[in-house]
C-alpha cells in the first residue's frame, strides 16, 4: 500500500541537476557581471520550475534541488556559529584523485543562531501543495572531514565538549526549521558507511581517531539533535560513499554499523546506497525494528542508462527476505548533483529515473 507520510513508496535524496540559466548566472555571479539579488531571481525561478517538474512525475515529496547551494555541506555548516570555511584540501579525495579545494576550520564555540536556509525552506514550502523536504548534512560530517587538526585545540582541548556542543547545534537547528514548517528532515550522514570501509577506518586510526568508537559517538549526537523532535516531524537519514561528478569513496556492506544506525538513533527511516556491489548485499536490514523504514536506492544518480523495471522489483524482492515489503520504499542511491558540478547525465535522463521510481512504486505497493 502507497503512505500518507514520509518517507514516501518512491522518493528522493535530494540534489538535483542544476540547470543551464543557474549554472549561467553563477558564473556571471562569480565573474562580477550580476549581483546578488539578480542571482536570486535567477534561483527564484528555476526552483518553480523543478518543484513543478517533480509534482509533474509524480512525487508526494519535494525539494529545491538545493539549488542555492554549491555543496550539500559546506553551505550548511560554514554558517554554524564557530565554523569558518578555509581553501584547503577537503581531505576526502574520490577514487580517481579528484578532490575538493575547500574544507572547514572551528575556530569559535560551535553554536547555531539563525541560518540563511531558513528563508530557503520558506520560500520552498510556499511553492508546493506537496509535502516540502529539507536536507541538511548530518552533525558528524563536520569532524569527519578534518578531525581534530581542523579543530581549534583552545577551544576544544577534550573532543567530548566539541560533541556536546555540535549536538545541541543542531538540535536548535532541528527545532528551527520545525518551526519554519518543516515536518520532512533529512539528515545527509554518509560518515555511516564511510565507516564500513578499510581504507577509511584505517585512514580514522592514522588521524588518531577509534573507528570502532566513533559510531556511537556520531550517534550520540543524533540523539542530542533529536532528544526534543516533535511527534509530526519525520526525520530521515541518507547514507552513501561518495558523489562526486559520478566518482565515489568509500566501499563495504554496511555490517560494521547496523546495529548502530538502525537502533541507536531516534529517527524514522533511512535512504540507503545500494546500486552497486560497492554496498553489499541486503542482510543487514534484519536489523532494522518495527516501525522504522528503509528507502533502498537501487535506481543510480551517476549514469544516465535507464535500469530495467524487471530488475529493479527483483531487487526489493530480495530485500524482502530480511524486512518486510511495508518497511521498504525505492529512491535514487543518491542525489544527483552533491555539488553544483553534477554527475555526468543529462536532465533528460535523470527525470526519466524519477518517473520510473514512481511508476515501480505504484506497482509494487499500489497506486
Amino acid at each position: 500500500m502507497q503512505r500518507t507520510t514520509p518517507p514516501f513508496r518512491a522518493d528522493m535524496v535530494g540534489s538535483l541537476l542544476r540547470t543551464g540559466p543557474l549554472k549561467e548566472a553563477r558564473e556571471a555571479r562569480r565573474t562580477g557581471a550580476i549581483d546578488d539579488a539578480a542571482l536570486r531571481a535567477v534561483e527564484d525561478a528555476e526552483i518553480r520550475a523543478v518543484v513543478r517538474r517533480q509534482e509533474e512525475v509524480g512525487l508526494k515529496a519535494v525539494t529545491d534541488g538545493e539549488f542555492r547551494r554549491a555543496y550539500w555541506h559546506f553551505d550548511f555548516l560554514e554558517h554554524l556559529d564557530g565554523v569558518q570555511a578555509v581553501d584547503a584540501d577537503s581531505g576526502m579525495n574520490f577514487k580517481g584523485g579528484v578532490g575538493i579545494p575547500k574544507a572547514l576550520r572551528v575556530t569559535g564555540r560551535i553554536g547555531f543562531s539563525g541560518h540563511p536556509m531558513l528563508d530557503h525552506f520558506r520560500f520552498l514550502k510556499a511553492r508546493t501543495d506537496r509535502v516540502p523536504k529539507m536536507t541538511i548534512p548530518g552533525p558528524s560530517m563536520l569532524h569527519y572531514r578534518g578531525g581534530r587538526k581542523m579543530i581549534n585545540m583552545g577551544l576544544y582541548p577534550e573532543m567530548d565538549a566539541f560533541y556536546e556542543d555540535l549536538g545541541a547545534a543542531y538540535a536548535r537547528a532541528v527545532r528551527a526549521f520545525y518551526d519554519a514548517g518543516c515536518r520532512y528532515l533529512q539528515l545527509d550522514d554518509i560518515s555511516f558507511a564511510y565507516l564500513c570501509d578499510p581504507e577509511q577506518r584505517a585512514m580514522l586510526s592514522a588521524r588518531g581517531d577509534d573507528p570502532t568508537r566513533q559510531p556511537e559517538i556520531y550517534a550520540a549526537m543524533v540523539r542530542a539533535a533529536l532528544r526534543d523532535k516533535p511527534d509530526d516531524l519525520t526525520v530521515t537519514m541518507h547514507l552513501c560513499r561518495g558523489n562526486f561528478r559520478s566518482t565515489f569513496i568509500a566501499s563495504g556492506g554496511y555490517e560494521p554499523v547496523a546495529e548502530t544506525l538502525f537502533n541507536r538513533m531516534p529517527v524514522d527511516g533511512y535512504f540507503m546506497e545500494w546500486d552497486s556491489d560497492r554496498a553489499g548485499g541486503f542482510e543487514p536490514l534484519r536489523h532494522l525494528p518495527a516501525g522504522k523504514s528503509v528507502v533502498l536506492g537501487l535506481v543510480t544518480s551517476k549514469t544516465g542508462t535507464l535500469e530495467s523495471k524487471d530488475a529493479i522489483r527483483r531487487r526489493i524482492e530480495e530485500a524482502t527476505r530480511y524486512v518486510g515489503l511495508d518497511q521498504l520504499c525505492l529512491s535514487p542511491q543518491c542525489g544527483f548533483a552533491s555539488t553544483q558540478e553534477g554527475n555526468t547525465l543529462a536532465e533528460a535522463e535523470q527525470w526519466a529515473k524519477l518517473r520510473m521510481i514512481v511508476e515501480i512504486a505504484e506497482e509494487v505497493w499500489g497506486a
